[in-house]
This record gives C-alpha cells, sequence and structure tokens, in this order.
C-alpha cells in the first residue's frame, strides 16, 4: 500500500531508501572526522555535507565516469577517481568541512567513505530491505 505512493515520480520506497543513504553517509562523515586529515564542525554540517555528496554524485557522477563505459575499461578506478572529486567539492562548498590537504586527503577521504558507508549499508541490509 504505502509502496504505491508517489511524489514526483519517487515512490515512498525510493524515499525512505534515499533519506537512510543520507543517514549513512552523514554517520560515516561523522566516522571519517574522527581522522585526523578530515573536519567536521557539527552534526548540521555533517548533513548539509551528505546532501552535498549526494547532489553532486547524482549529478556529475555519470558524466565523470562515462555513463559506465571508462568504469568497466578501467575495472572500476574511474567510478574511485570521480568518488575523490566529488569528495573534494563537497569539503569545496560546504563551510564547516575542511580536509587538511588537497590531495592526499580526498583520496583517503573517498576510499573511506566508501568502505564505511558500506559497512553501514551491509548491516542495514539485513534488517532493513529498503537498503541494499
Amino acid at each position: 500500500m504505502l509502496q504505491e505512493i508517489q511524489f514526483i515520480g519517487f515512490t515512498f520506497m525510493n524515499i525512505i531508501a534515499i533519506l537512510i543513504h543520507l543517514v549513512v553517509i552523514t554517520i560515516s562523515l561523522l566516522i571519517l572526522s574522527k581522522l585526523p586529515i578530515i573536519k567536521i564542525d557539527s552534526l548540521n554540517k555533517a548533513i548539509i555535507a551528505a546532501i552535498v555528496f549526494g547532489i553532486l554524485n547524482a549529478l556529475l557522477k555519470p558524466i565523470l565516469t562515462g555513463f559506465g563505459l571508462f568504469n568497466v575499461l578501467t575495472f572500476g578506478l574511474t567510478a574511485f577517481i570521480a568518488n575523490v572529486i566529488i569528495f573534494g567539492l563537497a569539503a569545496l562548498l560546504v563551510k564547516g568541512f575542511r580536509l587538511h590537504s588537497k590531495i592526499w586527503s580526498p583520496i583517503i577521504g573517498a576510499f573511506a567513505l566508501t568502505v564505511i558507508s558500506s559497512l553501514i549499508e551491509k548491516l542495514l541490509a539485513q534488517f532493513l530491505p529498503v537498503v541494499g
């Protein structure tokens, strides 16, 4: 019943999945902020950074990865490079989300964000059918 409710082309379950992903990215960013190379001032800044990261991911990742063609040819390296660029851009755009260095922080941050968020999503997928 709830699955059939639509809002601007999104089903209720799509919206729930997006919100869960937003919470996962926020928690992952807060965990990353414990590293000395990444600083996030507050929970609010982490939420804003997660929203910006999601928007940049939706808008730029298909362009940066060549809609999957280059990603297949480079065995996923293009997707990782896209994540590094998006991570750095998100830090540039959100006040209160700072990186220690311009090169290593986005590389380590993008890798760690991928690992941490994947682990959290795998854990949540056991309890919530929407995630995964």
